[in-house]
């Protein structure tokens, strides 16, 4: 006999059966608000669903039962009964109730532990690895995330999907910006640089020189920065700063033909416009055909300006060769300045480093190549004090024909990239003739050469415009990723009924996206006085600053993601896709089945629906916790501290890197916002450059489209080495905490801190 329930606040009260058969009540008239009557077959079948939820609540000999275990038995009752319905809404309505008993209450322990805990103790904090939540600034912008993220999450998602987020069933990401703006963008600096621009406190006109061009590429990153949640590209670096080097070089050429002459007052002017005019029809000065033209035209104008004196062809070598090294060394300059500001500069009132990246790799021209080199040798260099740079995160491309093989234009750089990156994580590489980036390509076209953000994100097809399949100006708007082994998990071995829970998920999320796109499409562009009131988004400089920017950003991409495919696996057959054909086949037809149903949703709805492979690596520690609480520990899917990447074979699997590389590179192809693979290595790389190159190539013949090599950076502070040390430092004798300890990194290019 239950006498007594117990109360959220712990107080206990008579039981009353009627508050049961009320609630009961407010399920089955959910289902026909309108109608307020209850006819005598709904009065006979309330009470009997009253008496199954005593009955059940004798059964568990609970004498004392709380409100939210009997709230519990109505649930499963109303199920096992046939009214699903009436269970969901039921649902609905106590996840309302909650929302106005709890307001404030959550929030504020999260504000109180945001100033009362240490980064060490609080997972939050660690959030983004991009912002420094110690600092003012830093904790000021998690208090507004949080709050934002609160409101968001009672007042502005549908409560199912609200739910479904607090559930751990999905992750919406960048839940504070969910009514503010969208996650990414590929800035091209051409059209930029030569209108002029502002950033609300005066207009900046085009550079005239590479290093000005340098110094306004981090302007530009950090402004845009300030308009979205994601991450910041230039994807046609060597391209859009390539004009500059030309300008620099005009410069260098005029000084150092004034000093020949011993005659500042020479119409230098005259150098500079024959430069340009000789840029503009060739796009270039330095190839060996250009330099011979201005070679000629300095001999002419030496002549011409001081006709008294003759100038013979050591003079002319000394002109010529002197301006090319100042060019080179100002580039140096530019691209080490670049570096340094982007691991420097703020962002978001002070408390972040832009999340930025660069990709290049194709350009042949000798300021391309001079562009490349150069900031490859100054990520070689390392910060002030020799650290690896973080930012930007170089993606390098690779591409037959360009760079892969020995006689190639550009297969120097390919090696320099190699070497670098084997001693400083940077750059990746992207492979522009995988089938699926290919299809894009146009030769001469730059702008068509699929280029990717550091944190893997890539968008290209463009199903809302196809005049419009261009890198610059577009980006991902947002996504949201499925816990794919809950799913499996929740199946109990049963694939159909995983494909069809799998099926429910993205559906709803397709909702929720369009729900997200519906809030930020009534934005106007004065909203984002960058991205969009300086043209960087494609079509944003045709519209009003009252315009709202629905029509232009359309032209992005709203992506479903998805974790833990290994995981998944291993829950419904009890292998992985590394261990077994049957696990590999059964992946593959999971995540090809999400790609088509994304692909058929773009057709059905004119917009770029996408499959994304998620780069968050704290959610997949999220999601395992809450499966871990609900599940208990399951063998190798609740048993670690995180999920497997997307579709990676899992890092604790013994498997070579070939394996691994070729086990993973058919996804790539289904994985159209965006995917990443990489392989661990152990040992000092830079001692084997050979093996590296081998690494890249093969991942390029497997089919990946985006990957990384990642091993072991170390650095002694004191004499400044760079590479593997194990106790002692290999160049100075320093044995690790003699005095300061020996500074090391790991796995930077795997995950993504831009998403929360």
């Amino acid at each position: 006999m239950i006498r007594f329930i117990v109360k959220r606040d712990g107080r206990k009260v008579s039981f009353n059966e009627d508050k049961i058969s009320n609630a009961i009540s407010k399920a089955l008239t959910s289902i026909h608000p309108d109608d307020k009557s209850i006819t005598p077959y709904e009065n006979e079948l309330i009470d009997k669903l009253t008496r199954k939820v005593i009955s059940e609540l004798e059964k568990q000999n609970l004498q004392e039962p709380t409100v939210e275990n009997t709230q519990d038995i109505i649930e499963k009752v109303l199920m096992n009964e046939g009214l699903d319905q009436e269970a969901k809404n039921f649902i609905l309505y106590r996840q309302n109730r909650t929302n106005v008993r709890t307001y404030n209450t959550e929030l504020t322990k999260i504000y109180r532990d945001l100033t009362s805990k240490s980064t060490a103790d609080m997972d939050l904090k660690r959030e983004n690895a991009n912002i420094d939540a110690n600092a003012p600034m830093g904790l000021m912008l998690r208090f507004g995330s949080e709050g934002s993220k609160d409101y968001v999450k009672r007042y502005v998602l549908r409560p199912e999907h609200a739910i479904a987020h607090n559930r751990g069933d999905i992750h919406i990401h960048d839940l504070d910006f969910y009514m503010l703006t969208i996650n990414c963008c590929q800035i091209g600096l051409k059209d930029l640089f030569e209108r002029g621009f502002s950033t609300g406190h005066g207009f900046l006109r085009e550079p005239q020189s590479i290093q000005s061009a340098a110094a306004l590429s981090c302007i530009a990153i950090q402004s845009n920065q300030n308009d979205m949640h994601g991450g910041q590209s230039i994807p046609l670096f060597e391209y859009d700063l390539a004009p500059y080097v030309a300008i620099s070089y005009s410069k260098h050429l005029s000084k150092v033909v004034s000093i020949v002459l011993r005659n500042d007052e020479a119409p230098l002017d005259d150098i500079k416009v024959f430069c340009k005019k000789l840029y503009d029809e060739k796009k270039t000065c330095l190839t060996d055909e250009c330099q011979a033209l201005i070679r000629e035209y300095v001999d002419g104008f030496l002549k011409r300006v001081d006709p008294s004196k003759e100038y013979n062809s050591s003079d002319l070598d000394y002109i010529m060769s002197e301006a090319i090294k100042m060019t080179e060394r100002e580039t140096y300059q530019a691209m080490e300045a670049l570096i340094h500001n982007l691991n420097s500069m703020q962002s978001r009132a002070g408390a972040q480093v832009p999340f930025s990246s660069i990709n290049y790799g194709t350009g042949t021209m000798p300021e391309h190549r001079m562009l490349m080199k150069n900031v490859l040798m100054a990520t070689d260099a390392g910060l002030g004090g020799g650290e690896t740079p973080i930012f930007p995160v170089q993606i390098f491309k690779v591409k037959d024909g360009i760079n892969t093989k020995p006689g190639d234009p550009n297969y120097d750089l390919f090696e320099l990239a190699c070497r670098v990156s084997a001693k400083r994580l940077f750059p990746n590489f992207s492979f522009l003739d995988a089938p699926y980036n290919m299809q894009y390509y146009k030769e001469g076209h730059p702008e068509t050469e699929v280029a990717v953000m550091g944190c893997r994100t890539r968008v290209f097809s463009n199903y809302y415009d196809k005049t419009k399949e261009v890198i610059p100006g577009r980006g991902n708007l947002s996504f949201t990723t499925i816990n794919l082994p809950r799913l499996a998990i929740e199946s109990k071995g049963s694939i159909s009924k995983f494909f069809e829970s799998l099926d429910k998920l993205i559906y709803m999320i397709f909702d929720q996206l369009m729900d997200r796109f519906d809030i930020i499409a009534k934005k106007q562009v004065l909203n984002y006085p960058f991205l969009m009131g300086q043209g960087v988004w494609v079509d944003s400089d045709r519209l009003n600053p009252e315009d709202t920017i629905e029509d232009v950003i359309k032209n992005g991409s709203l992506s479903v993601g998805f974790i833990g495919l290994a995981e998944c696996l291993v829950a419904l057959i009890g292998k992985h896709h590394g261990e077994s054909k049957e696990a590999y086949d059964l992946g593959y037809k999971i995540i090809q089945h999400m790609r088509d149903i994304t692909d058929q949703h773009t057709i059905d709805t004119g917009l770029n629906f996408s499959l994304f492979s998620t780069p968050a690596e704290g959610l997949s520690g999220r999601f395992v916790k809450m499966d871990r609480k609900l599940y208990g520990s399951i063998p190798g899917v609740t048993d670690r501290d995180y999920y497997t990447n997307s579709f990676h074979v899992p890092v604790y699997y013994d498997i070579s890197a070939a394996d691994k590389i070729k086990t993973e590179g058919p996804f790539h192809s289904l994985c159209n916002a965006g995917s990443i693979s990489y392989v661990e290595m152990d040992g000092d790389l830079t001692k084997n450059i050979d093996a590296f190159k081998s690494i890249i190539l093969y991942m390029k013949e497997c089919g990946v489209g985006y990957g990384s090599i990642n091993h072991p950076v170390d650095r002694c502070p004191v004499c400044n080495y760079v590479g593997v040390i194990d106790d002692v430092c290999p160049l100075c004798g320093r044995h690790d905490g003699e005095g300061v300890s020996i500074e090391r990194l790991r796995k930077l290019g795997v995950g993504c801190i831009c998403t929360g």
